[in-house]
């Protein structure tokens, strides 16, 4: 075992399905959890079977109805407990995260204190779930709005952020009364079994009841079963824009409530007004951080014609000091992708891309010998296309940059907009005007527009998420509380009469 997940309650073989502070055995396959930084084996963990399904479900759904009679500000202790937690093993668990997922150490730090900052904005919450007072048209009536928890919701997050994401929706869920049931990655399923000890031992020391926090570890038909499943009135699944389009059908025929996080085709303008410096930075970091599997990935650069060449020069230089190799050494920044599967993607469109008239200026290519054990190494690389190339449109997720060239504001906004995903955007600009129009109704089409930051690296305030085909859905900040609660008008009639709405006269 190694000495970085020791403490985090990781056995040689893991069940995979938890109500709580209690593991439940399971006649499913034993799956096992490969580290793409060297290809060693980590630890095994069970598979959910149906009885286990059932035995969470029910759990969750029997929880919930104590959990929602809490004070939402004690839920909320609850939650800076947790944070607490993540506190003290965030060294660890940064290191699990790094070594099962295999971004860069920094970057598996960096999720967990993300964790830590969204317990950080639960807690205050906590105490501002509001809602609204309006006069009501008749005398002596009082009318407001409050919310209510929604019961059950289910959580599939994806491998790239393999407890950040969770986090972000099991934190809000809990301080707004809801119970969780967690589906995390069977590629990261260690980080999970990891994260349910953590928070089982804070939830057992308060009598949390048992079922709040649910762990089930599952392949595609158990993430079928939830998003069918009338008893889970919210599904929030984080991941492909397939597996999103089919768990939306699956959701939307029961009339439930579904938060999709899905693709991203992240493009950053470079304007002929840009800092230099800043858009390079931006660009390369945007590009390569988590080896191009991040769903704010920059994947296009749409640079002015102006600027084109120079840019193209330092961009090169640039890429030319990545240093490619262990995630866990801090002198490296780009790890390797999380599998094979996800090498022949890459593979794929490189090749693709090249028949379609695409010129590499960076060339791809897997590295091989003892400092990249695994096999899950591969170069970032930079090639220039045409907007029209049918492979810019699509999301690889991988360190694949494509480079354009526009003369225009209006045709750089045009470029940028004209591909199925609205996720992520950024403009590096120097000029008021082109940053105002960039961020009009007129501009960027997407859920999240940055003027001189890249299109990675949002922070927990605000509302994450996008449009098109990246889902809709908001999680994190702002009032991304909503959507795991719901709506109630309530009118009070306070007066010794029933006056009727619109002046309707009933007597009798």
């Amino acid at each position: 075992m190694l000495d970085f997940i020791s403490n985090l309650k990781i056995s040689s073989v893991n069940q995979g399905v938890s109500t709580g502070q209690y593991w439940i055995g399971s006649s499913g396959q034993i799956i096992p959890s490969y580290s793409p930084v060297d290809g060693a084996l980590i630890a095994n963990v069970y598979l959910a079977d149906d009885a286990g399904y059932e035995t969470v479900v029910k759990k969750a759904n029997e929880a919930f109805a104590e959990w929602r009679t809490w004070p939402a500000p004690k839920r909320g202790e609850m939650v800076r407990q947790i944070g607490e937690k993540l506190r003290e093993h965030k060294e660890a668990l940064g290191y699990l995260v790094s070594y099962e997922m295999g971004k860069s150490l920094q970057e598996g730090m960096g999720e967990v204190q993300e964790m830590i900052d969204i317990c950080d904005f639960a807690v205050g919450l906590s105490r501002q779930l509001y809602g609204l007072s309006m006069h009501s048209e008749r005398p002596g009536h009082r009318m407001y709005e409050q919310w209510h928890p929604l019961g059950v919701a289910g959580i599939i997050s994806a491998f790239n952020f393999p407890v950040a994401v969770w986090s972000w929706n099991a934190m809000l869920a809990w301080v707004c009364g809801n119970a969780c049931i967690w589906k995390p990655s069977e590629k990261t399923p260690l980080c999970a079994v990891a994260c349910q000890h953590i928070v089982a031992e804070v939830f057992k020391k308060n009598n949390v009841p048992e079922g709040v926090s649910c762990l089930i570890i599952g392949d595609r038909l158990i993430g079928e079963k939830m998003a069918y499943d009338t008893r889970i009135p919210l599904i929030s699944a984080t991941g492909s824009t397939k597996m999103g389009k089919a768990v939306g059908v699956a959701v939307a025929s029961r009339l439930g409530k579904s938060l999709l996080e899905l693709g991203g085709n992240n493009a950053i303008i470079v304007s002929s007004e840009a800092d230099m410096d800043i858009a390079i930075i931006a660009s390369v970091f945007g590009a390569a951080g988590t080896a191009g599997q991040r769903c704010t990935t920059t994947r296009r650069l749409i640079i002015h014609e102006k600027i084109y060449d120079k840019f193209k020069e330092k961009l090169v230089k640039a890429y030319g000091q990545l240093k490619i190799g262990n995630p866990l050494s801090p002198e490296n920044h780009v790890g390797p992708l999380i599998d094979k599967d996800a090498v022949t993607a890459y593979l794929n469109a490189i090749e693709q891309c090249k028949q379609q008239g695409g010129k590499f200026l960076i060339e791809g290519g897997v590295l091989e010998g003892n400092d990249y054990q695994g096999g899950c190494y591969v170069v970032p690389c930079i090639a220039e296309v045409t907007p029209d190339l049918p492979i810019v449109s699509h999301e690889t997720f991988a360190p694949i940059l494509y480079i354009l060239k526009y003369t225009s504001l209006e045709e750089a906004i045009g470029i940028q907009n004209n591909v199925p995903q609205g996720l992520s955007s950024a403009m590096m600009t120097l000029n008021l005007r082109e940053a105002e129009l960039f961020l009009s109704a007129a501009g960027s089409d997407c859920g999240i527009a940055n003027i001189n930051i890249g299109t990675s690296g949002a922070e927990i305030g605000g509302a994450f998420g996008g449009e098109k085909e990246t889902g809709g859905g908001r999680e994190s900040g702002s009032d991304a509380w909503k959507n795991y609660m719901r709506r109630q008008t309530n009118t009070i009639n306070w007066s010794a009469s029933l006056p009727l709405a619109q002046g309707i006269v009933f007597n009798i």
